[in-house]
């Protein structure tokens, strides 16, 4: 954790500036919220056994907010629990107001318990379906909640108004419960790769009808025979992909992570860790029972079988009298299995932005910054015999370089102007170009630094990356990288190492789908554009938690612009 020195300093700055931006957002707001969120311990009895967890106000998942697109939302959080808790907003673009984006070391220390924090939501051009979690070690597997941004009043979705709405959100479940960080903690120190497991998933909190103790407390969605119902879905899990299907029925993807899509009529979603879904479903098939089903995607080397082997499932129920004899339908014919990766892609590629008359696209067409990132499995030296198996200990990069976190957060160090926190040096290529997605790499190419190193963007910058898997280490995995501050366009995605002079040629730059996380595929790549026009300290990482602990992260710094407005 930060040190507790920085913490009242830090937090006393930030209420400060929340104090005195108060006047500026609520001019420009449509409409103010308030909630409240208490942190605290309740025991709960998940698959027969009963785990103290902290929540917010006593739910697993904790509260929706919602608000319409535009608003302002004040979350006053009030840490009851036994440790330090940060939140974020994950998709919320924080127009200048990166105080209240929430990753600790990042923008914050952590609130201390005992104490309260308000943040400023700002939301801005987010409509559809986000989420909120805690930002902090893992304490965001019990502390996580959906965001529902509905139109403008007087606006209109741009699809036919759905007849009724339900809320979807996948959770990952500990055995560790309330101990879950300190054998976070513990695996880290020792520099290994056995850091904690999810033995399950939840949909709404419960696992489902096939997990033993558990079907009593399936969530049911009651639809009526004809009618259309939007589901809001997002991918709270800690750290898994995850394939999602219903019995017999269709579902017509229209929104991803606060944005518009166009819409097109799937069998199954693959939705990575961090992202959020709207889909459309109609209830035409035969009044009875049928399963939603959620299932792993392991992206992991095909021997390795440590994934969940369960599936979650919740009941979409019609109303009326029909027999309830037989057991709800199951996706058999459409839920992929665990390491379908062509079910996977063939899903990304058919991704596009609505880009409509009232839902445009900007893609950046002059480049002015060009990054090439490795994401790869590494190792790093272990000073002074630290490591208590070997001299090198689990990491995860970007371009060699594993974050160590600071001991005063970016955000805070940037704005004071103090030294010797962070670096400004993090490279715009990795330091050594190899056959990325090879077999057999040597292991000499894994060996990284560590070292807090961000990225120096000037305002209004246009910025293209291509993100490049590894197979260092024989460990190649999916990473959706998630953007805190922004959202980009995803132009391009592919399988192998990327090429510089074909690839490009296949860009979509016409209607590309504009996301806040994406995932770089398995030996494969991803190329992301986007205006660096959000001044402030924003962080970039991997939504494979482990993957983040081990230091798959970074962070921009957008300078101001030359107005009061940028």
């Amino acid at each position: 954790m930060a040190k507790s020195s920085s913490n009242s300093s830090n937090i006393f700055l930030a209420a400060v500036l929340l104090f005195f931006g108060n006047v500026f957002l609520r001019a420009q707001a449509s409409d103010v919220h308030y909630y409240d969120f208490v942190l605290r311990e309740i025991n709960v009895t998940r698959n027969c056994t009963t785990n103290t967890i902290l929540v917010v106000n006593d739910s697993l998942p904790g509260p929706t907010i919602r608000a319409r697109k535009g608003d302002l939302v004040y979350v006053k959080v009030h840490n009851q629990g036994p440790y330090g808790v940060t939140l974020h907003w994950h998709g919320v673009k924080q127009p200048r107001n990166p105080w209240s984006d929430g990753p600790e070391y990042i923008t914050q220390c952590a609130i201390p318990p005992g104490t309260n924090f308000t943040y400023e939501v700002n939301l801005t051009d987010e409509e559809g379906t986000i989420w909120w979690h805690a930002h902090n070690e893992w304490t965001r597997s019990t502390v996580y909640g959906a965001i529902v941004i509905l139109p403008r009043e007087g606006s209109n979705f741009p699809f036919t108004t759905p007849d009724g709405e339900h809320l979807i959100l996948l959770g990952s479940w500990f055995n560790e419960g309330i101990s879950l960080n300190k054998a976070l903690e513990m695996e880290l120190s020792a520099g290994t790769n056995h850091v904690p497991r999810a033995t399950g998933f939840l949909i709404n909190g419960q696992y489902g009808d096939f997990v033993p103790c558990s079907n009593e407390s399936t969530p049911h969605f009651s639809v009526d025979y004809g009618k259309t119902y939007l589901f809001r879905i997002v991918n709270a899990a800690v750290g898994s992909e995850m394939f999602i299907s219903i019995a017999d029925h269709n579902m017509t993807l229209v929104g991803m992570d606060g944005a518009y899509t166009k819409p097109i009529v799937v069998s199954y979603l693959m939705i990575e860790s961090g992202q959020t879904m709207d889909v459309l479903v109609t209830a035409n098939q035969s009044p009875g029972r049928y399963y939603l089903a959620a299932q792993e995607f392991s992206t992991e080397d095909i021997d390795f079988t440590d994934y969940v082997h369960e599936v979650a499932t919740a009941i979409i129920q019609y109303k009326g009298n029909f027999s309830l004899t037989s057991p709800p339908s199951y996706p058999n014919e459409t839920l992929p299995l665990y390491h379908d990766y062509s079910a996977a892609a063939s899903f990304i590629q058919r991704l596009r932005s609505l880009a409509s008359e009232e839902h445009t696209v900007d893609v950046p067409r002059n480049v002015t910054t060009r990054m090439f990132i490795t994401a790869s499995p590494n190792h790093v030296a272990c000073p002074d015999d630290s490591c208590y198996f070997n001299d090198y200990k689990v990491a995860a990069t970007l371009n060699n370089i594993s974050w160590e976190d600071p001991s005063v957060d970016v955000l805070q160090a940037y704005n004071r102007n103090i030294s010797g926190v962070y670096t400004m040096d993090f490279p715009d290529l990795p330091p050594v170009m190899y056959n990325f997605t090879g077999d057999d790499l040597s292991t000499s190419l894994a060996d990284a630094a560590q070292g807090t190193s961000v990225k120096v963007l000037n305002y209004n910058e246009t910025v293209e990356i291509v993100f490049q898997g590894t197979n260092l280490l024989d460990q190649s995995e999916y990473h959706p990288m998630h953007m805190h501050g922004y959202s980009f366009y995803v132009i391009g995605v592919g399988f192998g190492n990327f090429d510089n002079e074909t690839d490009p040629q296949m860009y979509n730059l016409v209607d590309p789908p504009k996301v806040n996380t994406f995932g770089i595929p398995k030996r494969g790549w991803a190329a992301i554009r986007f205006r660096a026009n959000n001044p402030g300290v924003w962080y970039w990482h991997c939504h494979i938690d482990r993957h983040m602990s081990w230091g798959m992260s970074t962070a921009f710094i957008v300078k101001n612009g030359d107005t009061e407005e940028t």
